[in-house]
Parts: structure tokens; sequence; C-alpha cells
């Protein structure tokens, strides 16, 4: 599928990938339904797409809803399906670093329902109308650590463990429709997205990171090409080979991540909110007309 003819449902969007997607994709040429939680960025996001690309008004467009509630789906897929949408990024995530001792049963449950349920509901939801269209695609932005486990990401691989796996089988099922399954899989990324602990881990354990934009052109590369998977940077591409043939081999070479930890703190739940507090609150859902600038 060429970009120019993708029209994209991106969640997640007013993230550093997801913001770094947007724009890339509509230089691709693209047209972007951006979803998120803050309908006031995303507003502000799309009028400065606009008129910082110059593209056409009618190539952005937004939703506001919290994926996190499953009502918010149903609302979200009717109006994707009447932009005629045929491509999905699943962009939307929340982080999760620390000893496993560290969580409880809330913030488990929180880190699983956006990384994995709702990725899973979503596409289940807006399948039917992919699979009326000529060429669609289902592009899950999961992780380096959906295909290896590091010290300190118990529970955020669990989840992107999870959501490569549902991508593999899904393509598989769905081998002989429109709909192409795809999984992009990051190494650690520059964005707000990691906290200040794990960004000492990164520094401890000299992690390389990747700029959004890297991530956002491999975004754009992989709609294109068709690809079922794709990991980026070295050695991580090398180590998901490794992992995936002798997982045994690696285990000694990840003392240094394991020493680098935090100690065990007192279980503290980790909400969206926590997450996205500089952020103004949003209804569950508005119409497309209010997302049009």
């Amino acid at each position: 599928m060429k970009a120019a003819d993708a029209r994209v449902l991106l969640t997640g969007a007013s993230g550093g990938i997801g913001a770094a997607s947007a724009r890339r994709l509509l230089e691709a040429g693209a047209s972007v339904m951006l979803a998120g939680r803050s309908p006031a960025r995303l507003a502000a996001q799309a009028r400065a797409l606009v008129r910082e690309l110059g593209v056409e008004r009618h190539r952005v467009e937004w939703y506001a809803a919290d994926l996190a509630r499953v009502s918010s789906i149903d609302p979200l897929v009717q109006v994707a399906a009447q932009w005629h949408c045929n491509v999905v990024v699943h962009g939307a995530g929340m982080p999760a670093f620390g000893r496993l001792e560290s969580f409880d049963a809330t913030a488990i449950a929180q880190v699983l329902q956006l990384n994995l349920f709702t990725p899973m509901l979503l596409t289940q939801a807006l399948l039917p109308h992919l699979r009326q269209q000529r060429e669609a695609r289902a592009i899950f932005v999961g992780s380096v650590l959906g295909r290896l486990g590091l010290p300190g990401f118990s529970v955020y691989s669990a989840g992107k463990f999870g959501l490569r796996g549902f991508a593999e089988s899904l393509r598989r099922e769905l081998a002989d429709t429109p709909v192409r399954v795809q999984y992009l899989g990051p190494r650690s990324t520059r964005t707000e997205f990691n906290s200040e602990a794990v960004q000492r881990y990164n520094q401890a354990t000299k992690t390389a990171m990747d700029d959004a934009g890297v991530v956002a052109g491999a975004l754009v590369q992989l709609l294109e090409s068709g690809a079922p998977e794709r990991f980026l940077g070295f050695p991580e591409k090398f180590a998901v080979r490794l992992n995936g043939m002798a997982p045994g081999l690696l285990d000694g070479a990840f003392a240094p991540h394991r020493r680098s930890l935090p100690p065990p703190q007192s279980p503290a739940p980790i909400t969206l909110d926590d997450f996205e507090a500089k952020l103004p609150a949003s209804a569950d859902a508005h119409s497309l007309q209010n997302g049009q600038l």
C-alpha cells in the first residue's frame, strides 16, 4: 500500500512516537485521524500539522476518546468507518518499569488493559469494516521488549509479548483477506514515555535510544513494504533473533541490567491520569464534526 492511499486511524496520536508518526504519514501523502484523550491537545495538534505542513484540511481529522474505557471503542470505530479508514495504527500505550514487587494488581491490570486488551478489542471491532476495503492494514506499535525480556520490564513485556503474539496469529488468520497485519518493534526512544528512572537505567546499561522520528520513518516504511514485522536498532535486532532461537544463552548478558534496577518499593498504581496529568480532561467521545478544524 502506498502511503498516499492510506487513511490512517492513529491512536496515541499526541504522544512522542504518535506525534512524529502523524507528521511523517502526512508528509508521505496519507490522511490521518488523530485519536487520543484530550480534545484540546488533538485540535491544536491538527491545526499545527495543517499550518506547518501545508496539507489540505480534510486530510487531518481528530477524535477524542479514552481508550482505557471499553465503552469508547465502538463510537471510535463508527467514526473511523464513516471516515473510510483503511489503516489502523495502534500507538496508544502506557509505561511500566520497576521490579515486579513494586506493582500492585491495579497497576498491572491498567498496563495490560491499554497495551494489550484495548488493541485487541479495537481491531476486533474495526475488522468488519477493514475486510470490506480493497487493501487494509492493522499495524501494532509494540517494542523490542515484545520479543526480548529485560529485567525491570516484566509487566511491560507481558503486554508487548502478548501484542506481538496476537499480531502474528491474526496475520495468519487473515492471510486470505485484504487485511495485512504488521508489528513494529522500536527500541528505547527519546520521548516523555520514559521516566527519569528509565533514563537512569538506560544510561547505566548503555542502552542506545532512537529519536521518535526514526520510529515514525520506520512505520511509514513498514506500511508501504507490507512486511510482517520489523525491529529497530543494533544490537537489538540481533538479540531478538538470538533470543528467539536460544533464549537461555542471553540470560547472563543482562546481569548489569539487573544490578541497575532501583530497589523494590511499596506497590503504587500507575494510572493514565499520572501519565497524562498535564493534559486537559476529555469526554468519553466526540463526534467527527467536533474533530474538524
